[in-house]
């Protein structure tokens, strides 16, 4: 099960889970006849794998439901939630209203947590029943201006940690936090600067890895950290970031 699947890393995730023999019982908030869910259905099916998709509001708890029990109802089971499905909500500590400050906990932080309870009963009877909830790069270091998006993405880090000491050792927890991923919102980004290809290469040469991210590569890990290979993993935040970290300070003008 994977959540945000019509775009972004999201659709990145599927796609690698699938090629690596996943069937993916998928959802966003596009409508189920939009391009990025047919997109999203076509990928999975062309590694052979089953897919299914429905427009669900995260936020919403009564469609969270549903599309748990309708999913295991068709999929006879789930092995693996990758609780995906966020926003970038940029306000501002002294911008930022009680609406955008709920807003960002209702999406950003409670419905992961809503979502694992739901998925739980069926994970904790699968061999290798894992949650992998998707954080950023905001957990660990922030910037002026990304409150209250970050405070949810630190959040996070408690969350896994109670779920993985709590529901181990039959269901593993594990947070991945990306760090800067090429995905259409940083292609918008770009642009709403006055030379696009140079910011970009600005933000590439900020990475010692000399790249951004893909949105495949994060959908590695998640393959990763579901695999076998994994199994004594839980209960921590993995910072996937091109190195960004590493550095003490940008040199910038």
């Amino acid at each position: 099960m994977v959540t945000g699947v019509s775009s972004g890393i999201g659709f990145g995730i599927a796609k690698k889970l699938a090629e690596s023999g996943c069937n993916i019982i998928g959802c966003g908030l596009r409508p189920e006849d939009a391009k990025g869910a047919k997109q999203f259905i076509a990928e999975v099916q062309s590694y052979n794998r089953r897919a299914w998709y429905r427009s669900v509001d995260v936020r919403n708890k009564r469609e969270l439901k549903d599309f748990v029990d309708d999913g295991v109802s068709k999929f006879g089971h789930i092995d693996l939630l990758v609780s995906n499905a966020g926003e970038n909500i940029f306000k501002g500590a002294g911008d930022c209203s009680e609406k955008d400050w709920q807003n960002n906990i209702d999406l950003n932080l409670s419905a992961h947590w809503r979502l694992s309870k739901l998925c739980y009963p069926y994970l904790k009877t699968s061999p290798n029943g894992c949650i992998i909830i998707m954080s950023s790069n905001h957990a660990f270091h922030t910037i002026n201006g990304c409150f209250p998006y970050n405070v949810t993405k630190s959040a996070l880090s408690g969350l896994v940690q109670s779920l993985a000491i709590e529901w181990g050792p039959d269901v593993r927890a594990v947070g991945i936090a990306p760090g800067f991923i090429d995905t259409k919102g940083n292609e918008s980004w770009f642009a709403s600067f006055p030379d696009p290809e140079a910011e970009r290469q600005r933000t590439v040469e900020l990475h010692p890895a000399g790249k951004i991210g893909s949105v495949e590569e994060i959908g590695a890990y998640c393959a990763f950290i579901a695999s076998d290979y994994a199994s004594f993993t839980t209960g921590t935040t993995f910072l996937i970031d091109g190195g960004r970290s590493a550095i003490m300070q940008d040199t910038q003008e």
